[in-house]
């Protein structure tokens, strides 16, 4: 099983970013799926998740400026980030989870944002 982060950078801030994550070894379309974030010296915190069912939800840091989605057929998933603010700094993991059967993590992806 493997997911592969990708799209991270450096921007300034009002810029947008579109993170990709691709997934293989796993049966996409079952699984839930989410953006996480940490920042140093912070937890790790969600940032978007869609679910198997299709029911999407967002921390409220980030409502309205990203956008999280999925196609099953590709078995991937993006975060669109817009209006990126340099507190959105952090690394970026994608996330794909079974509800207390499995869960599985990206390598994470560096989002700079500059003043």
């Amino acid at each position: 099983v493997q997911l592969q982060a990708s799209g991270g950078g450096l921007v300034q801030a009002g810029e947008s970013l579109r993170l990709s994550c691709g997934a293989s070894g796993i049966t996409f379309r079952r699984y839930d799926v989410a953006w996480y974030r940490q920042a140093p010296g912070k937890r790790r915190e969600l940032v978007a998740s869609f679910s198997s069912g299709g029911r999407t939800n967002y921390a409220e840091s980030v409502l309205g400026r990203f956008t999280i989605s999925r196609d099953n057929a590709k078995n991937a998933m993006w975060l669109q980030m817009n209006s990126l603010k340099p507190e959105d700094t952090a690394v970026y993991y994608c996330n794909a989870r079974q509800p207390r059967v499995y869960e599985y993590w990206g390598q994470g992806t560096q989002v700079t944002v500059s003043s």
